[in-house]
């Protein structure tokens, strides 16, 4: 297993985790990160960052500061991404930028700097409306559902049997690209393991569920559902839930995500292949809402539940995590409960700026909430 390794983004939400864990395991950590200010706001080196880890600034599309960055290392994690699916889709070439064109950078680089394992972050997002079940129990790829369909309430997926019941989510189910951001993460994944076959470079790309847990970024409304909510709350504002909040998806702590990451530096098993990131548990948005207000004592903010919908939005989406059991030896250990609670206490020391009044309104003006 390769002992020296660049993460790109490294200083990022998950990557300053994952430098982290391969540190405390005897790993030597660079990172390559452009410290965007909506991720950061104004640093030369981020606070949490481990100081063993070497920080190099810069952006992967920069050919001198990456060929610096890959220079004697020899494994890449690549978690360098624009990320938000909301965004990506009035942000169309600025995503297609930094996440297509940024990963095309970096394999390039690659062919230069030959490293004997490449994990790629990918995301739940490729799948689109997750795996589901007729009445009958025949297992179905839903459709995207219908903008009339949604105009009527009717939030679930459907087919000509009728409604559909949401099932936990495999590799095996066809990708459903219906943001540009899912594109991004499909063609990223792709783009590594189509190089990666062709130079001789064991590649793993990992499917990352919804992350949360200590050091998001709250004042980035384009990060996740909880960090959003969290935001709300902080402010003493109630959460904004879409649809009627019944809409469920799977929460992954963020050291589980930084062991699966580890993990696929040694797997033999996997490499070649996609593997999904989750908990393998799923909750509803509104009971989400609901526990946070709970675990932070301002349980008596209820969510407002809008009923409307926003372009991109899937309805169900939850991981079936067996080929991670097998293949990687991945196994989830943060229970949720103990995870909010940890984010909470991390809270208490935080301050959220809250932008996701403007991030509405941006959706809103451009036609993307119906």
């Amino acid at each position: 297993m390769p002992t020296h390794v660049l993460i790109t983004g490294g200083a990022g939400f998950i990557g300053s985790h994952v430098a982290e864990l391969l540190l405390a395991n005897g790993f030597a950590v660079r990172i390559i990160d452009n410290l965007s200010p909506q991720a950061h706001g104004e640093t030369e080196r981020p606070p949490h960052l481990p100081e063993d880890a070497e920080l190099i600034v810069g952006d992967i599309r920069d050919r001198e500061a990456l060929s610096r960055a890959l220079a004697g290392v020899g494994a890449v994690i690549h978690l360098a991404a624009a990320v938000g699916a909301g965004p990506s889709m009035y942000k169309i070439a600025d995503y297609t930028n930094a996440n297509d064109c940024g990963t095309a950078v970096l394999l390039e680089a690659l062919l230069r700097h030959p490293v004997e394992r490449l994990v790629c972050a990918s995301s739940m997002n490729v799948y689109g409306e997750g795996l589901a079940r007729r009445a009958d129990g025949t297992l179905v790829n839903p459709a995207e559902r219908r903008l009339d369909q949604i105009r009527r309430g009717e939030w679930e997926p459907q087919d000509e049997s009728g409604t559909l019941i949401p099932a936990p989510t495999p590799e095996t189910k066809p990708p459903s690209l219906n943001s540009i951001y899912a594109l991004n993460k499909y063609c990223q994944e792709r783009m590594c393991q189509i190089t990666g076959r062709a130079y001789g470079i064991p590649t793993v790309a990992l499917r990352f569920f919804n992350v949360y847990g200590p050091r998001q970024a709250l004042s980035n409304p384009y990060t996740g559902v909880m960090s959003v909510f969290v935001a709300r709350l902080l402010n003493k504002h109630p959460p904004l839930v879409f649809e009627d909040g019944r809409q469920r998806r799977d929460f992954v702590h963020v050291r589980d995500v930084a062991e699966a990451c580890m993990l696929a530096l040694g797997t033999e098993l996997g490499v070649g292949d996609v593997f999904n990131v989750g908990a393998g548990e799923s909750r509803t948005i509104a009971g989400l809402a609901h526990e946070l207000a709970e675990v932070m004592g301002v349980g008596e903010i209820e969510p407002h539940i809008t009923f409307k919908f926003r372009a991109g939005d899937v309805r169900h989406c939850f991981a079936d995590i067996a080929k991670s059991k097998v293949k990687l030896g991945f196994s989830p250990k943060v229970e949720f409960r103990t995870g909010i609670e940890e984010l909470a206490g991390w809270l208490s020391h935080t301050l959220a700026g809250e932008h996701i009044e403007y991030a509405g309104t941006e959706f809103t003006r451009r036609g993307l909430i119906a």
